[in-house]
């Protein structure tokens, strides 16, 4: 039923590909450092399940079980389509909410932090979302349609989703007034005044068109891809919480107990008189905007490739394993583990602090992984060869001659 997972490696596939031939033709669009960045935000979100509790899923079977009007039968093609419809209908307003409320935002910002566009950023999610997302897909199961469907459909809407993330696919004429297309999907990525909070559409960008939110892609003004308030990090902690912290901040800060409320509801970029006084954000200048791309010392790319390829290679032991609890939560530490101590390294902190925390978290992961690998050679074979490498990479890493950052990084 979840689908997702069984398109991976297609999505690998279209990213070689896409790669290649934006290297043949000139136009290459990806970075390292931005693309290891958005892949480890996928991958956080895949593991996500090992340590969340599913209580959407318990009040999904509840209300299709006690509040459905109708139990549709998954055997008859009408309840796929109408699911299919129906879920991207839901989906287009769980997403412009998401833009247009602090608390949904919160959520959804992760997928739009890349400053560049490309088929990583489609990958690039969330892992807070099961937190209020679930609440917008209640309609298909008071209208009765079955977990299994549900599920499949849900997976086939994100899975479409993947190849709109692209520069290298232009108008499509016809296709453009119905379905959603790289180039309206590219509008939506974009921080330009004229752009922003724009063409919602999971697949139908018939909801956007029917509900005054679509804007075309112009000629005349190139999309600027990225957030009106950059992080300028590739810490994936940082890229899912900044916003949540922005809120408690500003909640906190706040003198009217009204204001501390409203902080929690309010639409997305209010901000208490009081605090925006005494803690003012501007927003940076389009017109000067400079993509956030740290000069690092040499190696440092290939080392975060190969931290992204042992991060895989753990989220599909974790997904083909049999596990407890207790053994995906340590798992999921040691991933987010090395997913920040990495990105360190790629926003070109200091090599003896980034030295500091990668050795601390080898220490850390040698005995997390033989206890959650415990009874698997293979796995524990293979756990030891990693660490044996990143043992001997990190002096490697330490002695090569640091180049100047081009911009302050932020851990």
């Amino acid at each position: 039923m979840d689908l997702v997972v069984y398109a991976v490696p297609l999505f690998i596939a279209a990213m070689l590909v896409e790669l290649a031939w934006g290297l043949r033709t000139g136009r290459n669009t990806y970075r390292v450092n931005d693309a290891v960045g958005s892949l480890f935000l996928g991958t956080l979100s895949q593991a996500r399940r090992f340590v969340t509790l599913g209580v959407g899923g318990l009040v999904y079977h509840w209300v299709g079980e006690s509040l459905a009007i109708a139990r549709l039968d998954a055997g008859h093609w009408v309840t796929w389509v109408f699911a299919f419809v129906l879920y991207d209908f839901c989906y287009y307003w769980l997403h412009r909410l998401g833009h247009e409320r602090t608390i949904l935002w919160a959520a959804h910002v992760a997928h739009h932090q890349s400053e560049d566009y490309n088929l990583s950023t489609a990958l690039r999610q969330t892992s807070t979302g099961f937190l209020l997302g679930w609440i917008f897909y209640l309609p298909l199961f008071f209208a009765g349609v079955p977990a299994e469907v549900f599920v499949t459909v849900g997976s086939l809407n994100l899975i479409y989703q993947f190849w709109v993330h692209t520069q290298h696919v232009g108008k499509l004429g016809w296709y453009e007034w119905i379905f959603v297309t790289p180039s309206n999907h590219r509008v939506h990525h974009a921080q330009n005044d004229r752009y922003v909070d724009r063409n919602y559409g999971g697949v139908f960008i018939l909801w956007d068109r029917l509900f005054g939110t679509f804007q075309e892609e112009l000629d005349d003004e190139p999309c600027i891809y990225g957030i009106r308030g950059p992080i300028h990090s590739f810490n994936p902690v940082k890229a899912l919480t900044h916003i949540y912290v922005d809120m408690v901040r500003d909640s906190w800060r706040a003198e009217r107990r009204g204001d501390k409320l409203k902080v929690w509801v309010a639409r997305t970029g209010w901000r208490p008189a009081d605090v925006e006084a005494s803690d003012p954000r501007p927003k940076p200048d389009l017109a000067r905007f400079q993509r956030f791309d740290p000069a690092v010392a040499a190696g440092v790319p290939a080392y975060g490739l190969c931290q992204l390829v042992a991060v895989v290679a753990l989220l599909a032991y974790m997904q083909w394993t049999t596990l407890g609890y207790a053994q995906g939560v340590i798992l999921w530490a040691v991933m987010i583990a090395t997913t920040v101590t990495t990105a360190f390294w790629l926003q070109a902190m200091a090599p003896h602090r980034a030295v500091a925390w990668d050795a601390l978290r080898l220490f850390a992961a040698a005995p997390a992984l033989a206890w959650a690998g415990a009874g698997s050679l293979p796995f524990l074979t293979a756990a030891a060869a990693y660490l044996a490498a990143n043992a001997l990479a990190l002096p490697w890493l330490w002695r090569r001659a640091p180049l100047p950052a081009t911009m302050t990084p932020t851990p």
